[in-house]
């Protein structure tokens, strides 16, 4: 297959779109996030020094560029995770959480406040098989990063990390549970 202009088009269009604040023209009848959000919220703050550009590299990466349906923005996609996470929020509330809130959306990238789920919860299940534990820890390098740049965490606190997993959910069952009851035949 020659490479010509067209077929470089159709490469590109399977691969991440771009945040809609930088796709869509300005639109009169709607307000602006920006315009509704306090620039000083902590999410806001987050958004500004988050390097969104080098993580849309780094996962558009992983996409096939000819093949598939397009995806979503990488900016949306890790907004959803770092939020799911930092509320600790199933996938399905972390979605309905973003069509409420104008700080989650600002915070994904939109410019106009959106009244639709931005994706079915189900592709961010796919989204993390597909960056895999190396994106995943991509994520938390960006974290740690913005963290710094932000001055909510000092150097010296990352030379040591301590971890408690006692508080961690366990999946216990008990003898009472309805699934654990033993049935003995009388005979």
């Amino acid at each position: 297959m020659a490479l010509t202009f067209q077929n470089l088009a159709i490469f590109e269009s399977m691969k991440p779109k771009k945040s809609p604040q930088h796709d869509r023209q300005h639109d009169l009848f709607r307000v602006e996030l920006c315009r509704i959000v306090d620039p000083s919220h902590g999410l806001i703050k987050l958004a500004n020094v988050v390097e969104w550009d080098r993580l849309d590299e780094l996962f558009g990466s992983t996409y096939c560029p000819d093949n598939g349906r397009p995806a979503v923005s990488t900016r949306l996609m890790v907004a959803l995770h770092y939020l799911k996470y930092t509320f600790d929020l199933s996938d399905e509330d972390v979605v309905e959480g973003w069509v409420e809130n104008p700080y989650w959306q600002s915070f994904s990238g939109m410019k106009f406040f959106e009244h639709d789920a931005p994706i079915d919860p189900s592709r961010m299940t796919r989204w993390r098989k597909r960056i895999g534990e190396a994106g995943a820890e991509e994520l938390l390098k960006e974290t740690i990063h913005a963290g710094l740049k932000l001055k909510a965490v000092k150097p010296h606190q990352l030379k040591r990390v301590n971890v408690d997993t006692t508080v961690q959910e366990k999946e216990v069952r008990f003898p009472t549970d309805a699934g654990c009851t033993i049935v003995r035949d009388s005979d």
